[in-house]
């Protein structure tokens, strides 16, 4: 398949372009290379894949309507994979417009450059953080999330809502994936597990935000890969689909995994809870193993090792 991934160079997007690439098939990748963090960490994302013959790299922003619609017009693309977002709840509360025009003006570009390419088949990245605070636990997709509590989250709700009309309206297969809190090698900077690696390393104290009660659903990259990938070639019409390791654990047991897996205590700076910061995230992902046949199968003190060593080699 030829298949167009949006945030090719970013996190999520250069793990799942090195796994298609795998499985043979050809990925087109745009990229904007913003100076979101460092584009030279981008750069080297994409490295292995630039030398791959069936791998092709646009430099261009999303929301550059004439760009893409002529980037998928003329490539022969089968399927999208949009994960370029603004991601980040706290700089969404600093830089709404910019969340808002990333996440949602450039949602729409790629949607409607593929209905007019007449491409059928769309995935794109949603997000945890549409549940808000959810008073109690699983998340499982029929709940209601018309209560967002950051302006990152109002704009992945928005991009369900454009693609179930999407659907709705030209009868595109449009896959949503409410990815929970991904960690893993490339991961981005401004995110805990690089910033407590950063920080236990070298003798610096993490700050802590709340008490320590406040649970994440850590899902490793590789798990978050196969999920998308389950969801290629198959005629799904309007899904959504959480993506969790369904393993929620607090903030005090993620630092002490993180200690155990650096053989380092951290020195902690403690501060008040972060607005827009949801209590609890945790996956009901029975939908996803029922219909995509997929699960999780990487522990975080697993995940966390690899991320660890990656981190020692390629950031210290």
């Amino acid at each position: 398949m030829r298949i167009l991934v949006t945030g090719v160079a970013g996190f999520i997007g250069s793990h799942l372009t090195d796994r298609l690439l795998e499985l043979g098939h050809e990925v087109i990748g745009i990229d904007n290379f913003n100076d979101y963090y460092n584009p030279l960490y981008k750069e080297e994302n994409i490295a292995t894949a630039l030398k791959h013959p069936k791998f092709t790299l646009h430099r261009v922003d999303i929301c550059d309507q004439a760009e893409v619609e002529r980037i998928v017009q003329t490539q022969h693309i089968d399927t999208v994979i949009h994960l370029a977002a603004q991601a980040g709840v706290r700089i969404s509360i600093q830089q709404p417009m910019r969340a808002y025009k990333n996440n949602v003006e450039g949602t729409l570009v790629v949607f409607e450059a593929a209905r007019k390419a007449g491409i059928h088949d769309i995935i794109y990245a949603s997000s945890s953080s549409v549940y808000g605070n959810q008073p109690t636990a699983p998340f499982s997709e029929t709940l209601n999330v018309d209560n967002p509590i950051s302006p990152y989250a109002a704009t992945k709700k928005a991009n369900e809502l454009l693609a179930h009309t999407y659907h709705h309206l030209y009868k595109m297969n449009m896959t949503g994936l409410r990815f929970f809190t991904v960690y893993g090698e490339r991961g981005r900077p401004d995110m805990s597990p690089y910033l407590f690696a950063d920080a236990i390393v070298h003798d610096r104290p993490i700050a802590k935000f709340g008490d320590g009660t406040s649970l994440r659903d850590f899902t490793y990259v590789a798990d978050i890969v196969s999920g998308i990938v389950a969801c290629m070639q198959k005629n799904l019409g309007y899904q959504i689909f959480n993506l969790g390791n369904s393993q929620p654990i607090t903030l005090n047991a993620y630092i002490a995994t993180f200690e155990r897996v650096t053989a380092k205590k951290a020195l902690i700076d403690q501060k008040p809870m972060q607005p827009g910061d949801v209590f609890m995230t945790a996956a009901d992902t029975a939908k996803a193993q029922s219909m995509l046949g997929w699960h999780p199968t990487t522990s975080l003190e697993q995940g966390l090792t690899r991320f660890i060593q990656w981190f020692k080699i390629h950031r210290l």
